[in-house]
């Protein structure tokens, strides 16, 4: 007997990177050793000083519904936060705090989007870009990149890929999966193309803004005639390690903030008190406060990129920031290791999960079938010992 769910249902994807974690465990449960390098959430457990805010937040008896964009306080601290980090001038009536980023996104693209508009998407994405394009009635439009130049799309490809159907595009700087960050300079030359159609929106996702290392990214909304058709999405998840608080937030131009506000009144209301009140000693505190955790993900960057290119044929590049690697390793492809021939990056993610107990997720839900996204949001004796597994049932 078929279900008669909708269209909309059927025709989204499962998120790759959650349905890897869900094998994971169910792996777990039958008592298997598995690292679970697949996740992007750090292992870190919340600064001390933004629990102590919350504590404070539940004491002083907040525990009424929240304003559906946020309370001006936290919102007047985003303002705080986006002039002091990324040089942005935004009102509080600019911004709107979501339940994580992921919503802010969507929020985005339900506003702007109508059925038939194209997406750019430069590869590799985030999971979530694609499916969001589809419940909004979108087509999304990937603009592919290589390992070569570091995952980075050229303003010709920019040009080449952009129809009279185009309405938006999403940058994501730092990048997942693959660590990128685009220069100040490079986005400058992109936003020379989009000069030219200034009927096209820029989503520009910043959520590893802080984790990056020695290479500052930069905002692309602080491109003078980008600022009104740019919305900036950011969030406290990554680098506060606050990923269960489900703190987001964008700034945008007004009329797009106050649509968003309309859209989350009808679908979750307000964020959650007690985290906005947490989140407004986060947003404030010095960068320096979480800078252990970007050291200690710069120390991990360096051990695994090392371990993977002693394997052959993984081929390696140097990510900037957040924290994972994305290495391209197509040459396995049609090979038979143990008696699994790998066809693809799925089926070596699944080798990998099954033969190594080590779980990562396949690049083709990221838009580069070539590759796997690994993790290194994991203590380095287990990014060690995991790697030290795939060498052994690899060779």
């Amino acid at each position: 007997m078929s279900h008669p769910l909708s269209d909309r249902i059927n025709s989204l994807p499962v998120s790759q990177t959650l349905a890897m974690a869900a094998k994971t465990r169910e792996l777990r449960a039958e008592g298997k050793d598995i690292i679970g390098l697949s996740l992007g959430e750090p292992d870190f457990n919340t600064p001390d000083f933004i629990k102590d805010a919350a504590i404070e937040a539940i004491n002083q008896n907040y525990n009424s519904y929240s304003p559906v964009d946020g309370y001006v306080e936290l919102k007047e601290a985003i303002c705080v936060k986006f002039k002091r980090d990324n040089d942005l001038d935004y009102k509080p009536n600019q911004i709107v705090v979501s339940t994580g980023a992921k919503q802010s996104i969507a929020n985005v693209a339900q506003v702007l989007l109508n059925p038939g508009d194209e997406v750019l998407l430069p590869a590799p994405y985030w999971v979530s870009y694609s499916a969001i394009a589809i419940l909004s009635e979108a087509t999304y439009v990937e603009i592919p990149s290589a390992i070569e130049n570091d995952f980075k799309i050229t303003p010709e490809q920019l040009e080449a890929a952009i129809t009279p159907k185009t309405k938006m595009i999403f940058f994501n700087s730092p990048n997942n999966p693959s660590g990128t960050i685009y220069s100040e300079a490079e986005y400058r030359a992109l936003a020379k193309v989009l000069e030219k159609y200034p009927r096209i929106f820029i989503l520009s996702d910043e959520i590893y803004e802080h984790i990056n290392y020695d290479c500052k990214p930069f905002s692309f909304a602080a491109i003078e005639n980008m600022y009104d058709r740019t919305i900036t999405v950011n969030g406290l998840a990554k680098a506060f390690a606050m990923t269960g608080w489900r703190i987001g937030y964008l700034g945008a131009p007004e009329w797009i903030a106050k649509a968003c506000t309309k859209m989350q009144g009808q679908v979750t209301s307000g964020t959650n008190c007690i985290a906005q009140r947490a989140a407004i000693t986060a947003v404030l505190a010095p960068v320096e406060k979480i800078q252990f955790m970007v050291n200690e993900f710069k120390t991990r960057r360096d051990v695994i990129i090392g371990l993977l290119r002693e394997i052959d044929g993984f081929k390696v590049n140097v990510p900037e920031g957040a924290f994972y690697v994305f290495p391209d390793i197509s040459a396995f492809f049609g090979q038979t290791i143990n008696g699994i021939t790998i066809n693809n990056a799925g089926d070596f993610s699944l080798f990998l999960l099954e033969n190594a107990n080590v779980a990562t997720v396949a690049g083709d839900g990221f838009g580069t079938p070539n590759c796997i996204r690994i993790s290194y949001a994991a203590s380095e004796s287990q990014i060690r010992e995991a790697i030290k597994r795939i060498k052994k049932a690899l060779r």
